[in-house]
């Protein structure tokens, strides 16, 4: 059976429901914590899979704990952001307002931000399939985005708008994938947890050098 234009478009999703259900979840949320995997695919087709526990916190601070393959830490204090690896002893320093980490995406989730002036572009992603069934991807392009920054892709839970995938798209199409699962909403860390010292020795790099 054919189905007439209006009967199609009334079965499409609300875009502006979900972006509302979104801003309305996020603005008010305190903190949350969640464990993470990350996967990262090169134009090749290469992939390479991190995994770990992640915690945010208002305003602009994060903690990622990598566990596996191999211990890494990821902090921003609000200001200043530290990427730490164990094995190399080695810092990688930048601000949170300068940063080009594929993480950054996620300092956006608890600001008080109206989307439609931070993205030129909020539309379904139709060619883009849900890692989760009956989940819907967003496609949103930054009005002001580094370089190697070209889009976002959010996978969003419709009946709670629970953000469960956030992935980075580059220029060239390479991407950083970030599943989230086992999410606690609310969990207001320490600020203990997003304080960073300098391991001693470590050789420290800054990203705006």
């Amino acid at each position: 059976m054919l189905l007439s234009a209006s009967s199609r478009a009334a079965e499409q999703p609300d875009l502006e429901r979900i972006i509302n259900g979104i801003q309305t979840k996020y603005s008010r949320m305190r903190g949350l914590s969640a464990d993470f995997t990350q996967i990262y695919r090169s134009l090749s087709g290469r992939a390479i899979t991190e995994s770990g526990r992640l915690i945010i916190k208002k305003p602009n601070k994060m903690r990622w704990d990598y566990f596996e393959p191999e211990k890494k830490l990821f902090v921003s204090d609000g200001k200043n952001i530290f990427f730490y690896v164990h094995a190399d002893n080695q810092v990688m320093q930048s601000s949170v307002k300068e940063t080009r980490d594929p993480r950054a995406p996620f300092l956006f989730l608890l600001r008080e931000t109206n989307m439609r002036k931070e993205f030129s572009v909020i539309t379904f992603a139709i060619n883009e399939r849900p890692v989760t069934a009956g989940n819907y991807v967003l496609l949103l392009v930054p009005r002001r985005a580094p370089e190697d920054f070209k889009e976002i892709l959010l996978e969003v839970n419709p009946a709670n708008f629970q953000i469960r995938r956030i992935t980075k798209v580059e220029p060239s199409r390479a991407r950083h994938d970030f599943l989230l699962s086992n999410i606690q909403e609310n969990v207001v860390a320490p600020d203990s947890e997003f304080q960073f010292q300098i391991p001693s020795g470590a050789r420290v790099l800054r990203e705006d050098k």
